[in-house]
């Protein structure tokens, strides 16, 4: 088999969303760990349109972004499928993956700003919490696509550990348990799995980085 290489940051959602892909589908990948602060040749030569980790390295084939190079994952290798097999069903995986594309911003935004800004950002993330409580989640079944991880919990990896620490940091609490409960079921059935529970960045280390990093941008700003 070529060689696997992953070169992403710490603390990083987008990261994290590749190695738990590689970990549940059984693939043996070397981690290369870069610098936040890398703009330099790597990034600059393989991913000069956003400019940002995770790359993956596939023999001579390189791939960025982190749901582009799943989807990759999930055709080069199929054991342990991400997607589902019917047609339909593999459509509404791909529907709730863009829709965290299109609205996870939100969480980031809540986190990177104050005042106004904040407040929008905050009823934004709301609103999405609502509408995954409403519409893509259910009491019948432990992940997002019955009783196994796939595509979409990953793609919604920012709500278990990310949202929950920048909670913290800005002082803030949304996902209450009694208002989210579907929610709130699948974040710990999400973060029980093995795969997942063992690919977790430190809870302390990471509420240091994020307020470190939180209080470097606002004074930017």
């Amino acid at each position: 088999m070529e060689e696997v290489k992953l070169h992403g940051t710490s603390y990083n959602l987008f990261t994290y969303r590749v190695i738990w892909a590689l970990k549940l589908k059984g693939i043996p990948f070397e981690y290369t760990e870069e610098e936040h602060s890398d703009k330099g040749s790597l990034i600059m030569k393989y991913n000069p349109a956003f400019k940002r980790f995770p790359i993956l390295f596939h023999g001579d084939k390189v791939i960025s972004e982190s749901m582009v190079i799943i989807e990759y994952i999930e055709d080069i290798w199929p054991q342990n499928p991400l997607l589902p097999i019917d047609p339909f069903d593999r459509a509404i995986s791909r529907f709730w993956v863009k829709f965290a594309g299109d609205k996870g911003h939100c969480i980031g935004t809540m986190y990177y700003t104050s005042g106004e800004k904040q407040e929008k950002a905050i009823k934004e993330t709301i609103e999405m919490l609502k509408i995954i409580e409403e519409q893509a989640l259910d009491e019948e079944n432990k992940f997002f696509g019955g009783e196994k991880i796939g595509i979409v919990d990953i793609a919604f990896g920012m709500i278990p550990h990310w949202l929950e620490i920048i909670e913290d940091v800005v002082g803030v609490k949304l996902l209450q348990p009694n208002l989210f409960p579907n929610l709130s079921n699948w974040v710990k059935n999400f973060k029980e799995e093995k795969v997942i529970k063992e690919n977790l960045p430190n809870c302390d280390e990471m509420f240091v980085f994020l307020k470190n990093q939180r209080e470097m941008i606002l004074s930017s700003s």
